[in-house]
């Protein structure tokens, strides 16, 4: 059998798989699941991050690199889908971190802007780590 004979003999059981795939309402498109720990995921996104970032006191040295911003963004997206099921008392830090991380998220940002962000997102993310765990 040929390829293009086998391609098309695939092709449809793939694409039904897919329309399934994505018509799933239990995932959210950061791989949470309506059940999962707001705390826990948030934390995790913080964690995450943090493992790139240089060491607190030290962020006019960072390299906001590629790898850096996409492990903001993905701390953003993650704070926004289960910000809103944070305690109360953790909400106003989570918004810091949403805003911060939005702007640390795209890569035109100046960089005596970044680091500012950076070090104000960190104040936020250690409010929620505490007040999370």
């Amino acid at each position: 059998m040929n390829r293009l004979a086998t391609v098309a003999l695939v092709l449809p059981l793939v694409l039904v798989g897919c329309q399934e795939s994505a018509s799933s309402s239990a995932k959210y498109s950061t791989g949470g699941d309506p059940t999962d720990d707001p705390c826990a995921r948030v934390v995790s996104a913080i964690g995450y991050a943090g493992l790139m970032l240089e060491p607190r006191g030290q962020e006019d040295r960072q390299n906001f690199e590629d790898a850096v911003i996409g492990r903001l963004a993905e701390a953003h997206g993650i704070t926004r889908e289960f910000a809103d099921r944070l305690p109360g008392s953790l909400r106003p830090a989570a918004e810091t971190v949403k805003l911060t991380t939005a702007r640390l998220s795209k890569g035109d940002v100046p960089r005596e802007r970044q680091v500012a962000l950076l070090k104000q997102y960190r104040a936020a993310a250690d409010q929620i780590v505490a007040g999370c765990t």
